[in-house]
């Protein structure tokens, strides 16, 4: 193998990007010749040249020119151009020697589009070329259309052909002995054929979204091109920061657009970009949560509160270490389970997304959908991500009736999750009334940590906190008078939801009546017509599972805190059973 490869100075792999490093030293170890290349490979890819020169370009021109040095011979090969070259020269050597081999030929079918065509004068060349011990490098970009993700008995003729000719490749001898090097590009390495993936003879690299340190270099060139205005609360430093999970070239048109524009730039700004950016790079899978409230509008659950203000001190501390690597929020419906993380949000000053639905009824595309989020958070952090309805949306690894993809899902999210180098960089919010529906492996130490539960207000006290919190979340106008002696009144037991109802009930009943601001009597008669929904044995199971869940004895209500375990257990078994649950 010739050592005239850029990684033959080490010194020089110091200045290469990790995954570009990764590469290089595999392709030194001389233990396989076939890669792929998966990840943010759309983007651009900054560095410093020999010369020490910032310039930024496509990854396929990096790989030639910065991995392998443009030697030799390095061809590209995809579906719409077919077969090109990095430079003239090097078209001119494949060509001639085809025409040699093959004089009666078309030499248009030499470049042809088709992959079988293509596939089979790429050999043919390799074969008379390689053994001279000259370098040549394959690169295939968009190879999901090559080797897609289908299962192997479905692939069509050409797949199949395209999978073994591959296969093939990094065993002939010519390719194994030779200087020879075959690599695939995709987004999403879920977009491959797995049999491929999991090759012995496949070397797999990520290219991550650009670091804080990558955007900053990027920025500071731009600045250098475009001369960045900002507003007061903004600068290079806060914009590289404000940007993380934003590539390079969401970053680029950001500067474009402001110079354009003639705006400067400010912190508004760029969150509002970079949500915008962020839902269009997930294909609307993730979406940003912003929420106008803070912890002090929730009302009741004290210790919940102090557990998340004291996270919140840890967060604004960079005590990231501290942190758990996500919450299980349970309780019955109407607590305010996913208000209480909106509040979070608006506490911490991180930003904090939700799943939208991922998956898909078409073989491979949810895990690709999946990867592709789990890449953006990666980049994102730090990060919240709400998961509500956790039970339903999060699955099992015994669910059946989908050629396994929930199963792969799962074990893909709670591979994620219990990933220890996340903590406090990707916090996890899974929420939910039934937490005995959710897997233990989900619920474990290392991935959900923290369990809290939620509950309905139990004193007068605690209702009429709850009261006043609302008029303040709702902006109502009340005219003065006395709330408690109403609470007492009327002895509903009132979820969050539902006293919220009644509130927006009495606000519809003025508004009726020409008044902007709501009376005792339009409170008394919302509240005597008013029948919350009732489901009394739902509600006791959801109350039970939670108590059950909790890891504190505080947050307990007083009626549940003297009830036995395995008494607890076995009335939730009853309900169940009530309920026609299966067990």
């Amino acid at each position: 193998m010739d050592s005239g490869l850029i990684t033959s100075n080490l010194s020089f792999l110091q200045e290469l990007p990790e995954w570009a490093r990764e590469l290089s030293l595999k392709y030194l170890s001389k233990t396989t010749n076939l890669y792929i290349i998966h990840g943010n490979i759309f983007d651009l890819l900054p560095h410093e040249n020999r010369k020490g020169e910032f310039a930024f370009g496509k990854i396929q021109k990096f790989i030639a020119e910065y991995i392998f040095e443009a030697r030799n011979i390095i061809l590209f090969y995809d579906r719409s151009a077919g077969i090109t070259f990095l430079n003239s020269p090097m078209k001119e050597t494949y060509l001639n020697t085809l025409r040699r081999a093959y004089p009666q030929e078309d030499p248009a079918e030499f470049l042809s589009p088709n992959p079988l065509r293509a596939f089979y004068y790429i050999e043919k060349f390799v074969n008379r070329h390689a053994p001279s011990g000259e370098r040549v490098v394959i690169i295939i970009d968009y190879a999901e259309t090559i080797v897609p993700n289908v299962d192997l008995a479905h692939l069509s003729e050409e797949d199949r052909t395209n999978y073994v000719t591959l296969q093939r490749w990094c065993r002939d001898p010519v390719f194994t002995h030779g200087d020879v090097s075959v690599i695939l590009l995709t987004e999403n390495l879920s977009d491959i054929l797995p049999r491929m993936v999991n090759s012995p003879g496949t070397f797999t690299v990520r290219v991550p979204l650009p670091d804080l340190d990558t955007r900053r270099e990027f920025l500071l060139y731009k600045n250098r091109e475009l001369a960045l205005r900002f507003e007061s609360s903004a600068n290079l430093e806060a914009m590289a920061a404000a940007t993380a999970g934003l590539n390079l070239i969401n970053l680029n048109q950001i500067c474009e657009l402001s110079v354009q524009e003639n705006k400067a730039i400010s912190m508004a700004y760029l969150r509002q970009r970079k949500k915008e950016m962020i839902e269009n790079e997930s294909g609307g899978l993730l979406e940003f949560l912003e929420s106008p409230y803070n912890l002090s509008m929730v009302s009741g659950h004290d210790f919940v509160r102090r557990r998340f203000k004291n996270a919140a001190r840890a967060i604004k501390q960079g005590r990231l270490d501290v942190l758990p690597m996500g919450y299980l929020i349970s309780g019955p419906v109407g607590t305010g389970k996913s208000f209480l993380v909106s509040a979070f949000t608006g506490e911490i000053g991180i930003p904090m997304v939700s799943f939208r639905n991922f998956r898909s009824k078409w073989q491979g595309v949810s895990e690709s959908n999946l990867e592709r989020i789990l890449n953006i958070l990666r980049a994102m952090a730090p990060v919240g991500v709400m998961i509500d309805e956790a039970d339903a949306f999060l699955g099992n690894r015994d669910q059946e009736g989908d050629s396994g993809t929930s199963n792969r899902i799962f074990a893909q999210i709670a591979s994620f999750m219990g990933n220890t180098a996340y903590r406090g960089k990707i916090i996890w919010f899974l929420i939910t009334c039934r937490p005995d529906l959710l897997p233990i492996d989900i619920k474990r130490q290392g991935r959900a940590e923290e369990h809290l539960a939620l509950f309905y207000p139990q004193t007068i006290e605690e209702k009429e906190d709850l009261f006043r919190v609302l008029v303040r979340k709702l902006d109502l106008k009340i005219r003065d008078f006395n709330v408690r002696d109403l609470l007492k009144k009327f002895r509903h037991e009132f979820s969050g939801a539902d006293l919220e109802s009644v509130l927006v009930r009495a606000k519809f009943h003025a508004t009726m009546e020409g008044r902007n601001i709501i009376t005792q009597q339009d409170m008394e008669l919302t509240l005597q017509d008013f029948v919350p929904p009732t489901y009394p044995h739902e509600i006791e199971l959801q109350n039970l599972v939670a108590v059950l869940e909790c890891t504190s004895r505080e947050m307990v209500p007083q009626r549940f805190q003297n009830l036995d375990r395995t008494r607890l257990i076995q009335q939730i078994s009853e309900l169940k059973t009530l309920l026609g649950e299966h067990i």
